[in-house]
């Protein structure tokens, strides 16, 4: 191929369509684990070989030249098809492989209790297990499908597309027997504050609930707990929580067997019910393969686990589906 032909690298092909995207070099860095000065230079690279710019600022930020908007177009999509048609033939002849992408604590406190039950009605299908924090991160060609806590509200992850396995749910906070046993019962909300510790989250996702908002959103009388354990780790705090460490907020769903169980207890009656759901996360423009097929299925299907009763305003108990959040104070 003559040398005035060569396609642009992809590198740099990459770089543009994430900042179009975006409409940040910055927030393209972070999606493909590079500086914002790494992706200026490709961009300026690029914009060297058309010989033209594809970007400008204006007081809003950054936005697409008209000419960059055309080229945003057809680069999205060339790489959109480049991707799909990727998966397809790493795949193809193997139509009985899965790869579930999901959080830490989902994988290890839900998702791995089931998987028994799905390999039991599903011999013939080999599994594999992504773990990714942030589903926004999330790489298209790496799995088929995902499963994380989704706000109805906020736009899906791009390229995904979210179905509520969980349509109710409610947050509550809960703790081990043997942390009553040892530290004394709770007697109240106020009293949770003074006298007992609260485990909290850290470095939180935007979708994750604050122990703050959680006493607030119940017209509960809120201040700085006096005891607290802090982690950055939701999973972390989940098995403190089992070893007796403390009090933790949580969808009720996704910890439900240990709350049917008695490993984990209501500490206090309340239930807030949750903004977003426990959803799976399905590719967009994407063939589903066999395996994806029988596993939307199956999830869609067995999804709930057992409800927690749940106080209403006038003492009575009504069941209802519950939920979990991970939090700060």
């Amino acid at each position: 191929m003559p040398a005035r032909d060569a396609l642009p690298p992809l590198q740099c092909l990459r770089a543009f369509e994430a900042a179009a995207r975006h409409g940040s070099f910055t927030q393209a860095g972070r999606e493909l684990n590079l500086t914002q000065s790494a992706i200026s230079r490709q961009i300026k690279r690029l914009e060297d070989d058309l010989g033209r710019p594809l970007f400008e600022r204006d007081p809003d930020g950054l936005r697409t030249t008209p000419a960059g908007e055309d080229y945003y177009r057809v680069i999205r999509r060339v790489l959109r098809d480049l991707a799909d048609e990727t998966t397809r033939q790493r795949r193809r002849g193997n139509e009985r492989q899965l790869t579930l992408a999901t959080s830490p604590t989902v994988a290890s406190t839900w998702l791995a209790r089931r998987l028994t039950d799905f390999r039991d009605a599903h011999p013939d299908i080999g599994l594999r297990i992504l773990t990714v924090e942030d589903p926004y991160r999330l790489d298209l060609a790496e799995f088929d499908l995902g499963i994380y806590y989704h706000l109805s509200n906020e736009i899906d992850p791009p390229g995904l597309s979210a179905e509520a396995i969980f349509h109710e749910e409610d947050v509550i906070a809960v703790c081990s027997p043997a942390y009553l046993e040892r530290y004394g019962p709770i007697h109240d909300a106020e009293n949770m504050l003074a006298n007992h510790t609260l485990l909290v989250v850290e470095d939180f996702f935007k979708d994750w609930l604050t122990w703050q908002h959680w006493y607030q959103s119940l017209g509960l009388e809120w201040q700085p707990p006096v005891h607290s354990l802090r982690a950055n780790s939701y999973q972390l705090l989940v098995h403190a929580a089992f070893a007796g460490q403390g009090v933790i907020l949580c969808w009720s769903r996704l910890l439900g067997d240990d709350i049917a169980q008695g490993r984990l207890i209501k500490a206090l009656p309340h239930a807030l019910p949750s903004s977003g759901t426990f959803s799976l996360l399905t590719p967009q423009h994407r063939h589903m393969n066999q395996a994806a097929q029988r596993f939307t299925r199956w999830v869609l299907k067995t999804g709930p686990t057992p409800q927690v009763s749940r106080h209403t305003d006038d003492g009575n108990v009504a069941a209802r589906p519950p939920t979990l959040p991970p939090d700060t104070a």
